[in-house]
């Protein structure tokens, strides 16, 4: 079966146990969420119908109707699973499913390109934007308010901070007190204010 609109929902990370159970890392914002929205599908249109789901440490243990063996659950790692939009909820006004972000330019707040969204990922640690500048490799920014306050959907723009994005290194700036970063007066540092000794 071919989805007219795919959205990734998880990947499978591998076999658990003999009898074709598999570890999913789910994108749903409540893991076990993987079940509630029907059949899945691979990018080849293979089906999946999730017949149980747990939540284990940082991935989902699920059965799966078709896969009735731990062959066939090793040959499943690295699968995506796909829904089509159309068996997902309404997204809110302030909410966004991540497939609509994917080509959408970035620019910092004053207007200057960055780069285009190339894809989103999380390694345990929290959610990533990838980002592919118009030259060199791609970036990863932080999915934060802090490092992007701002997603324009009709003018198809992620507006980022570039500080609280990791695109800038933070300024060694001096306090409002004349201190340093070392918490030593900026006098006390060599060559600050030094007179010859005669």
């Amino acid at each position: 079966m071919t989805l007219a609109n795919p959205i990734l929902l998880g990947v499978v990370g591998g076999a658990h146990g003999i009898r074709g159970e598999v570890r999913i890392r789910s994108f749903t914002e409540e893991p076990t969420d993987i079940k509630a929205y029907g059949p899945l599908f691979d990018a080849k249109g293979n089906r999946y119908t999730i017949k149980s789901a747990r939540v284990q440490k940082t991935v989902v243990v699920v059965t799966i109707a078709e896969v009735t063996d731990r062959n066939h659950a090793e040959r499943l790692n690295g699968t995506e699973l796909f829904v089509d939009r159309s068996m997902l909820p309404q997204d809110d006004e302030d909410e966004f499913y991540q497939a609509d972000m994917v080509g959408m330019a970035v620019e910092t707040a004053a207007g200057e390109p960055v780069g285009t969204v190339f894809a989103f990922h999380d390694f345990g640690a929290g959610e990533v934007v990838e980002i592919k500048p118009a030259r060199g490799p791609t970036v990863m920014i932080p999915f934060s308010e802090a490092a992007i306050p701002d997603i324009d959907m009709e003018r198809r723009v992620m507006v980022v901070e570039p500080l609280a994005a990791g695109l800038l290194d933070a300024p060694e700036d001096i306090d409002e007190i004349g201190e340093e970063p070392d918490g030593k007066p900026a006098s006390q540092h060599a060559g600050a204010g030094d007179e010859d000794v005669k």
